[in-house]
Order: C-alpha cells, then structure tokens, then sequence
C-alpha cells in the first residue's frame, strides 16, 4: 500500500477529481493549503502585479494499492501539470497498514469494495 500526497492548484480540483475517478480511484481525501516557496510567478491583471506565492491549493491524500500507484501518479500528472511554476508536488511513501473500521477488514482488502 502507498499514500500519495499531492498538492495542486485549487483551479486544477474537477478535472483531477474527474481523472482520478476515470482511473477508478474512487475515494481521497483533500484540503486547503498554503505553503511558501521560492519559485516566483508574476501576474499582471489589469495593470496590476500580483504575487503568486500565495496561490491557492488543495492537499489531495490516496491511500492506493501497490497496482494502483502508477495509474494514480500519472492521472495527477495529466491532469494537475499546466506547465507553470505553482504546479504543485507529489509525495509517495509506504504504509505499513489500514484497516476498515466497519468490517475489521484489513491490508489491500480495506481499500477496495469487493463485490
């Protein structure tokens, strides 16, 4: 099992929500966020610049099945990227277990519905 972590512009939200539930993860978690860096981008609206090192973004968290991981990492890819600075970044580490508080079910069984 792998917990993916990813934050991506908040305007980027459908289309990666759509693209991960088209690759069948069905269910994540996410959040707002705020974060500062040093890369810069600067925008001009209307004449004025504006600081974009307080863009917003949302924290995805997935927990996935090891055969999942690379379909999710590539729907995030393709769906978040708009080839700008502020594009976001992608955590991957190892879960050592989980458990579904409903049924006891635990390990890969947990993350899925088995019908």
């Amino acid at each position: 099992m792998k917990k993916i972590e990813a934050i991506i512009r908040k305007t980027k939200f459908e289309e990666v929500k759509e693209t991960l539930h088209n690759n069948g993860i069905e269910f994540f978690s996410f959040w707002d966020a705020r974060g500062v860096g040093m890369a810069r981008e600067s925008r001009v609206y209307r004449g004025i610049t504006y600081d974009t090192s307080s863009i917003e973004r949302l924290y995805l968290e997935i927990v996935v099945r090891d055969v999942n991981l690379e379909k999710t990492i590539q729907a995030l890819l393709d769906s978040a990227a708009t080839g700008k600075v502020g594009d976001g970044k992608i955590f991957v580490s190892t879960l050592d277990e989980s458990i579904r508080i409903r049924t006891g079910e635990k390990g890969d069984e947990s993350l899925y519905i088995k019908d």
